[in-house]
């Protein structure tokens, strides 16, 4: 697919033509900056330099806690409380490095979201949408290894549930373990495993990243009609779209700075706030705490985990047919990554012609439930196994909003392709904008609107 028409980098001195000539790195940089853009984005398109910011925080705070960081479980915990109190600002770089992993995650997740909702996955945009489910496992392996090294109660315990899942996978789970942990348990051999990927795994989620941003010189971004922006010609281009920079480099820097200001405010005044007490204390394999329980970012998918108990008929029934291979703990697992694999396969599972949920009126609900589902996962995965709400203990409700999370994916989206009507959409973004802004120079009313299947309209294809 062509990109859109644009204005190219053109070198004026003799030293940007010398350089021009023999690495075009000037006029990269020139047209990811001042790559077109659909003028009619809303606030919801800040998370993309919110995830860059965060991203590269974690890393320039990672390189400089590790330089004071002992990856040994004798020293690894007072290494930690070196940090904060002995190392100069050792305390800023720990708690913004603690939680600027939760920003991360409020990021990606109101980033994966509103993807969902305004059909960003949707073609020609299928890898760019696979590169970002890359991008989130990565989060979370980079996330969990690091919640390891601070060698808490929480950290450890953490790790020896957590590794043990993969020792539920029949006949290869026993070797895969023991090589995730070094040995047969988690010991020094883990700690120093898991500070080595924690520390490298940025850089994979950086050069994806960067890979990501490239691609939308093909395909474009998505927008909140979703319609495409016209590529016939290069003025019909700029009546549907501006320069990335300076209008929506301000518009993002602005929404950076309120972001930023709650975040140092959580860092000042509450930075343990979304820790857990447990990993204050050092870590003792003879001591196992009351209720092990992941960060928050993993509390969906650990509710999910534990949903599925050997009194799950599935699991029964799977448990029959496979002589007693597939048990509770494996289907959890696999359940587990299907909910992921599962987001991953939206582009072939949403069967509807219109990219965007705005014109979808029946797809709202099902999608509101979805939000909904993830929330109240992540608030049963928090409790405790045996907790009850109205009278129904937590896992039966995890079970519950577990089938609405595959039931979304599996049933919903193919079936409301098929049956539901959607409202009628903008001509062109131009008229979008007008619609909401009013008319451009050129006087258009932005009026023109047009129902899937009529003449001119636009697919997720174009």
């Amino acid at each position: 697919m062509a990109g859109i028409p644009h204005d190219h980098y053109e070198p004026k001195t003799t030293a940007e033509k010398w350089v021009e000539r023999r690495i075009p790195v000037i006029g990269l940089l020139y047209d990811t900056l001042m790559i077109p853009t659909p003028k009619n984005l809303n606030w919801m398109w800040i998370w993309g330099i919110i995830l860059t910011f965060t991203l590269v925080l974690q890393i320039v705070t990672g390189i400089i806690l590790a330089m004071h960081y002992t990856p040994h479980v004798d020293n690894a915990f007072a290494s930690v409380e070196h940090i904060m109190r002995d190392v100069n600002g050792g305390w800023a770089m720990r708690y913004i490095h603690q939680n600027g992993a939760s920003l991360f995650f409020v990021a990606v997740y109101a980033h994966i979201f509103r993807n969902l909702y305004y059909g960003s996955y949707k073609a020609p945009r299928e890898i760019t949408w696979i590169l970002g489910i890359l991008i989130y496992l990565l989060m979370m392996g980079t996330a969990f290894m690091g919640y390891v090294l601070p060698w808490g109660q929480m950290s450890f315990w953490g790790a020896t549930v957590i590794t043990g899942l993969f020792g539920a996978i029949p006949f290869v789970g026993e070797p895969i373990q023991t090589w995730l942990l070094g040995g047969p348990a988690v010991d020094n051999a883990t700690l120093n495993r898991f500070f080595s990927l924690h520390y490298l795994m940025p850089f994979m989620i950086l050069g994806l990243s960067i890979v990501k941003i490239w691609s939308f010189h093909s395909t474009g971004n998505n927008n909140p009609t979703g319609v495409e922006v016209r590529r016939t010609s290069k003025e019909e281009a700029q009546r549907d779209t501006l320069p990335f920079w300076p209008y929506f480099v301000i518009k993002d820097l602005f929404a950076l700075a309120i972001i930023l200001l709650v975040f140092f405010a959580i860092v000042g005044f509450m930075p343990n706030y979304l820790g857990h007490p447990d990993n204050y204390i050092e870590a003792n394999p003879l001591a196992t705490p009351a209720h092990i329980v992941p960060e928050w970012y993993f509390l969906p998918f650990y509710a999910i985990l534990r949903a599925f108990t050997s009194d799950v008929w599935l699991v029964i029934a799977l448990n029959w047919v496979s002589g007693g291979i597939i048990d509770a703990a494996f289907f959890g697992v696999v359940a587990m990554f299907a909910a992921i694999a599962v987001m991953a396969l939206a582009p072939w599972l949403d069967t509807s012609s219109v990219r965007s949920g705005r014109y979808r009126p029946m797809f709202k609900w099902w999608f509101w439930g979805l939000v909904f589902t993830f929330f109240m996962l992540m608030w049963f995965g928090a409790m405790a196994a045996d907790a009850t709400i109205l009278g129904v203990e937590a896992g039966t409700w995890s079970l519950i909003f577990t089938t609405y999370w595959f039931a979304y994916f599996l049933v919903i989206l193919p079936l409301l392709g098929v049956i539901e009507k959607p409202l009628a959409r903008p001509a062109t973004i131009e008229a979008d904008f007008a619609a909401h802004y009013g008319p451009g120079d050129d006087g258009s009313s932005g009026t023109g609107m047009r129902l899937p299947g009529e003449r001119g309209a636009t697919t997720p294809a174009e």
